[in-house]
């Protein structure tokens, strides 16, 4: 039954912490989801492109009376629309074996290890567990490293193949070090790019300039890996051994993190939220987003970062869906979800010091150099920007927009992040802070698009050594009567300007 529907927009949309009033054009609800379903069935048959993935041990082929294939999922916490998972499901089902599905927990002891972020994580994966039950698949959560608690299960379970999926972080690159070591020489471990509609691999093999130097490399192939997903379907072989059940009100209840720093009103967690999310976006937002994207007062924006940061929706699945839409909003929008955020994987994959000023190149960090000593009329400490306590109205209001709801509009990071250099004692620190005040806050935190944003910002990333960017907000649009000529200013300091944070 046609229906009027509250949509969640912008985090900029309404009040702050509160889901955002936009009321949907009228259409049934839930009809992304059933017709992405009927895509899928139809391409139920449909080849596995092999560039996806590759074998991170010489083994390459599964071991003898093994009882098990293995998906370690890591950065891609969904089921369907999973290349890694159809991937093991497909090695599974050709040697006739129970497929089984694992997820390492593991908790910094840090300020970014929030409630915030470790809620989403953990009742997304609940749903992945409960779908998997659909499935005939058991999940295993695991506890540790996964360099400490991942090869004794497999050899536990004689397993015989373990898949996983690919991040460019250091962290996850060192679990896959870890865990290569310690596997049994005769299993064979094979990573696919889940995240990734153009593999980071194929997209280019070293370090790219800029948006314009890899645009043509992931064009030039985007419509061999642009494809839709056949369906991760019911799975024949059933497990002996099941998988201990996860108390998940208890995990949640358990977990030592900060628990200041809480849940958003706005973001709901799971497949299932994301996939509603991206239909709101097509029937409501998808249409405003080409002429009114860089306004933090417009509802214009996809809102999809949280879900696609956590892996519980596709990339992939949204370029689909929305090139189906077409319009005058989806070559842009594309351009932003494919080439600008696949360069962040690029970036993170191939220069190691991603998270650091050292990590900029030659003609910036000079730049940085020499306008060090610069005067600064005002110096703020991390905690009085972390509560929005600087002379800037308008900052403020970002600041708090995504202390409050976890997001911050995308035309404001830059300014913001610019403000940060400016008003910190040197480029490190400020790199320090902005890096802190992202992971910390932003649910989408803690991701290639979060540091890249940041030294793009800061330390003028992807940008013409000639534009100088990190010269204290000196770029157009970027200082707050450049903002005011883009924007109603006044409007979004009104909802957003903290009272009390």
């Amino acid at each position: 039954m046609s229906q009027k529907r509250k949509a969640t927009t912008d985090a900029g949309a309404e009040k702050p912490s509160k889901k955002p009033n936009l009321t949907f054009e009228k259409k049934a609800d839930g009809w992304l989801q059933e017709q992405v379903l009927q895509q899928r069935a139809a391409k139920k048959e449909m080849k596995f492109n092999k560039k996806r993935l590759r074998f991170l041990t010489d083994t390459q082929k599964l071991k003898q009376g093994a009882e098990g294939v293995l998906y370690w999922m890591n950065r891609d916490q969904r089921i369907q629309d999973n290349w890694a998972l159809i991937h093991a499901q497909r090695l599974a089902l050709k040697e006739a074996l129970p497929l089984h599905v694992c997820f390492c927990l593991v908790v910094p002891k840090s300020k970014l290890s929030t409630y915030r972020h470790f809620s989403f994580l953990l009742k997304g994966l609940e749903e992945v567990s409960q779908e998997l039950k659909t499935l005939g698949v058991e999940f295993h959560l695991l506890h540790g490293p996964p360099g400490d608690v991942l090869p004794g299960f497999v050899s536990d379970r004689s397993l015989g193949a373990v898949v996983t999926d690919f991040s460019p972080l250091r962290e996850p690159l060192q679990w896959l070090e870890d865990v290569k070591k310690k596997l049994p020489k005769d299993i064979p471990f094979i990573q696919v790019d889940a995240h990734n509609i153009v593999p980071c691999w194929e997209a280019s093999p070293k370090l790219e300039y800029a948006a314009r130097t890899i645009r043509g490399k992931i064009n030039k192939v985007l419509s061999e890996f642009l494809t839709e997903f056949p369906l991760v379907e019911k799975h024949p072989h059933t497990a002996t051994r099941t998988a201990k059940q996860v108390d998940w009100v208890k995990e949640l209840e358990s977990l030592q993190v900060d628990k200041t720093v809480g849940e958003t009103e706005w973001a709901k967690p799971g497949t299932k939220a994301g996939m509603a999310m991206l239909e709101s976006f097509i029937d409501v937002r998808l249409k405003l987003f080409a002429a009114q994207r860089n306004d933090p007062n417009a509802a214009a924006l996809s809102q999809l970062s949280p879900w696609i940061r956590f892996g519980q929706i596709s990339a992939q699945r949204v370029a689909l869906q929305v090139k189906k839409k077409g319009g005058e909003s989806a070559a842009p929008f594309i351009e932003e979800l494919v080439v600008r955020r696949e360069l962040t994987d690029n970036f993170c994959y191939y220069n190691k010091k991603y998270d650091s000023v050292e990590g900029a190149y030659e003609w910036a960090q000079k730049t940085l150099k020499d306008h060090a000593k610069d005067k600064r009329p005002y110096v703020y400490t991390r905690d009085q920007l972390e509560k929005a306590k600087t002379h800037d109205k308008l900052w403020n209001g970002a600041q708090f927009q995504m202390v409050s709801e976890g997001k911050m509009h995308g035309f404001l990071r830059m300014y913001w992040a610019k403000k940060i250099l400016e008003w910190t004692s040197s480029p490190g620190e400020a790199l320090s802070i902005a890096l802190y005040l992202n992971d910390r806050y932003s649910l989408d935190g803690q991701d290639p698009n979060g540091f890249v944003g940041c030294m793009w910002s800061i330390c003028g990333i992807h940008d013409q050594g000639w534009a100088e960017r990190p010269i204290f907000g000196k770029i157009r649009y970027m200082n707050y009567k450049g903002c005011q000529r883009k924007f109603d200013v006044a409007r979004f300091e009104k909802k957003y300007c903290p009272k009390d944070l």
